[in-house]
C-alpha cells in the first residue's frame, strides 16, 4: 500500500513538515503515518517509538510527547482508521437520492466491503490485538451506530420492518465483517460485486421478512 488510507484521507490532511514541539497536530499525523508504514512492513512487535519518530523525521522525545507507549499510538491509529472508514461511508450514502433507503443500504454494503478489502494490511495492524469476545465492541461501534440509524430511517419511512433495529444492525455488521474475512482467509481473488450482492440480498430479505407478520 503506497499511501495508507489514501481513499479515505482527504487532501485537507496534507501537512507541512511536522513541528517537533509538544502536542503538535502535524507531528501526531506524521507519527501515525510513519507507524502505518513501519507496522505494515515489519510487524508491530518489531517497531519501537524511536523507529517511528526517526521515520517521521522527528526526535524520539516528540514521539513520547504524543504517545507514552506503542499501545497508545496504536489506539490513536485505530481511532483514525474507524473515523476515516465512517467518513467514507457517510460521504457515499450522502450521494444517494433523498429517501431512497434501499440505495443507502446497498451503498453502505458496497462501500463497507471496499473499505475493508482496500486496507486489509492496515486493518490487521490496528486491530491486531482485538479479541472476538470483546463485548464492548458491539456496544460502542460507530459503524454499527450508522447501521442502526440507517435501519431506523427505513423503518420510519415504512420501507422495512425490524422489531429490534440494534440487534439487526449487529447481525448485519457481523455478517459483513465475517464474509470479508472469509474471502481474505481463502487467499482467492475477491469477487467484490458477488460478495456485496450476496450480502445485500441477505440484508434486504431480512428486513422484508418481518412484513409477513
Amino acid at each position: 500500500m503506497d499511501a495508507p488510507m489514501a481513499t479515505f484521507r482527504s487532501s485537507a490532511l496534507a501537512v507541512s513538515p511536522p513541528s517537533a514541539s509538544p502536542k503538535s497536530p502535524a507531528a501526531a499525523i506524521a507519527l501515525m503515518d510513519a507507524a502505518e508504514r513501519l507496522f505494515i512492513e515489519r510487524g508491530v512487535e518489531r517497531v519501537g517509538l524511536a523507529d517511528i519518530a526517526a521515520a517521521a523525521g522527528l526526535p524520539a522525545r516528540a514521539a513520547r510527547g504524543h504517545y507514552a507507549t506503542r499501545e497508545q499510538l496504536l489506539q490513536a491509529m485505530q481511532d483514525r482508521f474507524v473515523s476515516d472508514y465512517c467518513a467514507h461511508l457517510d460521504e457515499a450514502m450522502a450521494r444517494c437520492p433523498p429517501g431512497d433507503w434501499s440505495a443507502r443500504l446497498r451503498t453502505f454494503v458496497r462501500t463497507g466491503v471496499d473499505g475493508y478489502l482496500d486496507h486489509v494490511a492496515l486493518h490487521d495492524v490496528v486491530f491486531h490485538d482485538q479479541r472476538s469476545h470483546d463485548r464492548h465492541a458491539w456496544q460502542e461501534n460507530p459503524v454499527i451506530e450508522r447501521l442502526v440509524e440507517l435501519l431506523e430511517g427505513g423503518i420510519a419511512a415504512r420501507v422495512w420492518v425490524a422489531p429490534d433495529p440494534r440487534l439487526t444492525a449487529v447481525i448485519f455488521f457481523t455478517a459483513m465483517h465475517s464474509a470479508v474475512d472469509r474471502v481474505i482467509a481463502s487467499g482467492e481473488p475477491a469477487d467484490r460485486q458477488r460478495l456485496s450482492q450476496t450480502l445485500i440480498g441477505y440484508f434486504e430479505r431480512s428486513v422484508q421478512w418481518w412484513t409477513r407478520f
